[in-house]
């Protein structure tokens, strides 16, 4: 698949005045606020915040010696989410950076002025979130997480590993990903040319993941794609032990979730993107406007495989596939 292509422009002088220089001015060391929707006990939450911070390092920035940086968690809740982005705007941070489309949301609810930059963000075009990606307009700017196109991606992977796979059920949240029409059209769009069926498992709490689940073990030949998304980031422990339990094939979006056990992923490397983030919070902090800084595409895809979950699934895996992955897990 090609994916579309964006000039980053990381390069180029600015007429504004920093906003890191003003903060001398007043005596004040800029601040930055940070809302991360997963918890903070989540091993992927924090490596998402060390590579920020390490991006910020490497661009200059030190927490505590010229730099405040204030983090947030929002355990997966949107109202809790909510409540945090009010609590750090009143922090009044130089720039807020925000992971995952429901943090978004929740610091647009209370700003629309302070300079906000994104990550692991849907389409944020069709979200209208952003005016275009080359121009956002407005007080946002930040980096896709992937392209819906890709989640199409997952049933492809899906059927090359477990060939036997006739239908599948899309896990999430409407709640925490009410982009997932964008995702569907995808993903069945890419069915169809398997002959596979899938369909939308909609799913609030653990119990309905429970139940989804336990009702496509019921047939014959079935699979489970997980769809990118805060929830399915923060129920990843269940949706992984339920597919093992019923010796279902599914695929993720991410390669933590392969880590944890699940069998197969394809996806963007979420770590890079929250380095590069940093590149666009230095340069909010020195005076460019979220409105001038293109929103960017995902530059490295990974595909990760876990070979003793697929042992224990009984897959022969072909060994052409096998030396397409980027990374074999045992």
């Amino acid at each position: 698949m090609r994916r579309r292509q964006f000039i980053t422009l990381l390069g180029g002088a600015t007429v504004a005045w920093p906003l890191s220089a003003r903060a001398q001015q007043d005596g004040r060391v800029p601040r930055v606020g940070v809302l991360i929707s997963v918890a903070e006990s989540d091993p992927e939450g924090q490596s998402w915040f060390k590579a920020f911070m390490q991006g910020m390092q490497a661009v200059g920035w030190t927490d505590g010696r010229n730099i405040r940086i204030d983090v947030r968690w929002g355990d997966g809740e949107v109202d809790r989410m909510q409540k945090l982005a009010k609590e750090l705007l009143d922090l009044q941070p130089d720039v807020v950076f925000a992971v995952t489309t429901p943090s978004v949301k929740a610091v647009l609810r209370e700003t629309h002025t302070i300079p906000v930059v994104f990550t692991l963000v849907t389409d944020p075009v069709a979200q209208r979130l952003v005016e275009s990606l080359v121009r956002p307009g407005g007080n946002i700017t930040g980096f896709t997480i992937l392209e819906p196109e890709i989640a199409g991606k997952l049933v492809q992977v899906l059927k090359e590993i477990a060939p036997a796979t006739a239908r599948a059920a899309v896990i999430f949240n409407p709640d925490t990903e009410p982009y997932y029409k964008l995702y569907m059209s995808s993903i069945e769009a890419a069915a169809a040319s398997f002959a596979m069926k899938v369909f939308e498992a909609p799913v609030h709490n653990r119990a309905e993941i429970e139940a989804a689940i336990s009702a496509l073990a019921r047939e014959p030949a079935g699979g489970v794609i997980a769809m990118s998304g805060t929830f399915t980031t923060v129920h990843r422990d269940l949706i992984i032990a339920l597919a093992a339990r019923y010796r279902l094939a599914a695929a993720y979006p991410f390669r933590f979730f392969v880590a944890d056990g699940g069998l197969i992923s394809y996806g963007g490397d979420l770590r890079d993107t929250q380095r590069r983030a940093a590149i666009y919070v230095d340069r909010i902090l020195k005076g460019a406007k979220p409105a001038d800084l293109p929103v960017q595409l995902p530059t490295k895809f990974e595909l990760v495989i876990n070979l003793k979950t697929a042992k224990a699934l009984g897959l022969a895996i072909p060994a052409t596939f096998l030396l397409r992955a980027d990374e074999l897990i045992e």
